[in-house]
C-alpha cells in the first residue's frame, strides 16, 4: 500500500503530544487563503511511499519519540483523502505501541457508506484527531477556503458521537477569523461537543507567502499582520467559554 507523500518532519513538536514523526500527505480539497502548505494542494502527485518505508524510517526515531510521550501525526494536505493508506500505516504503528494522530480539516468528510466504513475502521487505530475549524460562519468559510463548512461541522459532531479524542485548532487571522460574534458562535459550537480535550489558537503568520509566490499564486492576505497577544488571549477565552473538558 502506497501513499502520496509531500514530506516528512522527523522530530515535530507542535502537532500533538510529545515529539512527533509528522507525515505530510499530498492533496487537499480546501484552498485556505492563509495556507502555508499550498504546495500540498494538488491531488495525485507527491512521492509514492509504501507503509514499510515509513515504518522503517520512523523506527529509527522511536527512542526519542516514546520517551517524550509522542508518536506519529499524519497531516497534509488532507490525510483523510488517503484512508486505505492511513489504515495500514496506523495498524502497523499500533502493533509497535505508537501513539497515532491525524491532523484534518474535515474537508473531505462524507456521509456516504463507503467513506464512513473506511473512516470508522481507521478510527479504531487512531488515538487523537487535530481538527482544524477554519470558520463557523458558512459564507465567510466559503470566502476563506472555497468550500462551505456544513460537512466539516458534521465531521466534528461525528467525532463527538464516536467519543474520538479531539484537539480543536483555530487559526486567528485579524479581520478574517477574529470577529467577536463569530468567535462566540464557534465557542458555543465547541461547547456542544463532548470529546474536546484541548483548544488551540494558532496565530496567523506569513511563513507560507514564499510558497504561494513560487507556485505563481498571489497571496491574498499579504497586507494582514499577525494578531496581538491580547487578541489571541481574547479568542482563546471565547472558544473555551462553554468548553466541557472530558474527565
Amino acid at each position: 500500500m502506497n501513499g502520496n507523500i509531500h514530506s516528512i518532519e522527523t522530530l515535530g513538536t507542535v502537532d500533538g503530544p510529545g515529539i512527533r514523526y509528522v507525515v505530510f500527505t499530498q492533496g487537499c480539497l480546501l484552498r485556505c487563503q492563509f495556507c502555508h502548505n499550498a504546495d500540498t494542494w494538488e491531488i495525485g502527485s507527491g512521492k509514492p511511499m509504501a507503509v514499510s518505508e515509513v515504518m522503517n524510517d520512523l523506527t529509527s526515531y522511536l527512542p526519542f519519540i516514546k520517551a517524550s510521550g509522542g508518536g506519529i501525526t499524519v497531516s497534509g494536505g488532507e490525510p483523510l483523502l488517503q484512508i486505505p493508506f492511513l489504515l495500514e500505516l496506523f495498524k502497523a504503528c499500533k502493533s509497535k505501541g505508537i501513539h497515532t494522530t491525524i491532523d484534518s480539516s474535515g474537508g473531505c468528510f462524507s456521509s456516504s457508506t463507503h467513506f464512513l466504513e473506511g473512516l470508522e475502521e481507521l478510527l479504531q487505530y487512531t488515538d487523537l484527531i487535530l481538527l482544524d475549524l477554519k470558520h463557523i460562519n458558512r459564507k465567510k468559510h466559503i470566502k476563506l477556503t472555497g468550500m462551505a463548512n456544513d460537512h466539516i461541522l458534521d465531521f466534528a459532531k461525528f467525532l463527538s458521537s464516536h467519543k474520538v479524542p479531539v484537539w480543536i485548532r483555530h487559526v486567528l487571522v485579524p479581520s478574517v477569523t477574529d470577529d467577536p460574534t463569530d468567535l462566540k458562535e464557534l465557542g458555543e459550537f465547541i461547547g456542544s461537543l463532548e470529546n474536546v480535550q484541548k483548544i488551540e489558537i494558532l496565530p496567523y503568520h506569513k511563513l507560507g507567502v514564499y510558497k504561494w509566490e513560487a507556485l505563481g499564486h498571489e497571496y491574498p492576505l499579504k497586507d494582514i499582520e499577525p494578531p496581538s497577544e491580547e487578541k489571541v488571549q481574547y479568542a482563546l477565552e471565547m472558544l473555551t467559554k462553554h468548553w466541557r473538558k472530558p474527565v
